[in-house]
């Protein structure tokens, strides 16, 4: 079976959701294909936070409602230092949301469905030919005029590129998260900055909250009972912290990755599938949303006007803004780490690190420029 779109999008995640959504409020013809199911793919927990940017962004496209109702309320994540919390008195206007990435995703889906979107899972064996743009799976090919590769660092899209066109720059860090999944409240909210190493505890809902432990990169998950993820973690924010049963641990080791450039020819990377940020900064979310976006627009531009200046200029404009990105997650990572435990980097660094942490909480200037990161306006 033939069938012909403008726009093939790879993976159901939320760069390929949310450009599926822009395309179709702007009257652009695709397809989102996924490999997995709906369930797997609703069900898949990831970070949540959609900052300022990413809400303002919605909200101008007439897709609040991917988020309004599922926000969790009056959510104060603060930053801890040796059991004290820090006062946090940033300037700006901060619109950041909390919004499980699961919760996101299956919102998208709904309305991208409701619109009449073209959403197929369980799309098995997808092939990408770039020189006479088709994807194709089972006995489908839907031939294109562009491909978006939205899924993920582990994805097929990026391995379609030719040899030697892609040039893969990363940094890999000297420790690890122990990342669990509780089903307990986040209480304490925020990071935890201690000698025994960071630690982190943020919602996942009403009832369910992703806590974070800094590791070595070699550790195992079988040194990590449940009593002593608990026990750890009141000890790094230096407070009780209520338990609760335990639904997941994995260790998730924290790099940066850039993939340069994130076209070429009919293909597009969006999201992880060109770009990693350690979890400490939260930009995942943020870095998707703004690929989709200068997407999208750039698409509109070809279709409307018969003009491929955006398109031709795509990989150049994000990537401008990825490596702004890149530059705050390296540097909030290395100063969140290094202010803690002084093993990896030593007493000195712990100590210029701390240096560093008081002046975003005590100058007005450093504060604003950190609010905006935080915020995504930068």
């Amino acid at each position: 079976m033939t069938e012909h779109t403008t726009v093939v999008v790879i993976g159901a995640g939320v760069a390929g959701l949310t450009l599926g959504n822009l395309l179709l409020r702007s009257g652009i013809g695709c397809v989102v294909l996924e490999k997995h199911s709906r369930e797997y793919v609703e069900r898949r927990q990831r970070a949540g936070t959609i900052d300022s940017r990413g809400v303002r962004m919605f909200r101008e496209w007439g897709l609040e409602e991917v988020f309004a109702n599922d926000a969790l309320p009056d959510v104060e994540a603060g930053f801890f230092l040796d059991g004290e919390e820090l006062s946090i008195d940033f300037a700006g206007d901060d619109e950041s949301v909390f919004c499980p990435q699961q919760v996101l995703v299956r919102n998208l889906t709904d309305v991208f469905l409701r619109a009449g979107g073209d959403l197929r899972f369980e799309a098995d064996d997808i092939t990408l030919d770039l020189e006479r743009p088709a994807v194709r799976y089972a006995d489908v090919v839907l031939p294109c005029d562009h491909i978006a590769g939205c899924d993920g660092d582990r994805g097929i899209s990026r391995t379609a590129f030719p040899d030697g066109v892609l040039t893969r720059y990363s940094r890999e860090y000297g420790y690890a998260w122990l990342s669990v999944l509780a089903e307990v409240a986040a209480a304490p909210s925020g990071m935890a900055i201690h000698a025994r190493g960071l630690a982190g505890m943020i919602p996942r809902g009403a009832h369910a909250s992703r806590v974070y432990l800094q590791c070595p990169p070699g550790d195992e998950l079988a040194h990590w009972p449940d009593e002593r993820v608990w026990s750890e973690l009141s000890a790094r924010f230096g407070r009780p912290v209520t338990p609760g049963r335990i639904a997941d641990k994995r260790l998730v080791p924290l790099r940066n990755v850039v993939h340069s450039p994130m076209h070429h020819g009919p293909l597009y990377l969006l999201g992880d599938a060109a770009h990693i940020v350690p979890p400490m900064s939260a930009k995942g979310i943020h870095l998707a949303l703004f690929d989709a976006e200068v997407f999208a627009n750039a698409v509109v531009r070809r279709a409307n006007e018969d003009d491929p200046s955006l398109l031709d200029g795509y990989s150049e404009t994000c990537l401008r803004h990825v490596w702004n990105y890149q530059a705050f997650a390296a540097w909030i990572t290395d100063v969140m780490h290094d202010a803690g435990d002084p093993s990896y980097a030593g007493e000195f660094r712990q100590r210029t690190a701390r240096a560093e942490l008081e002046r975003q909480f005590t100058s007005p200037a450093a504060g604003r420029l950190f609010a905006e990161f935080l915020a995504g306006v930068s």
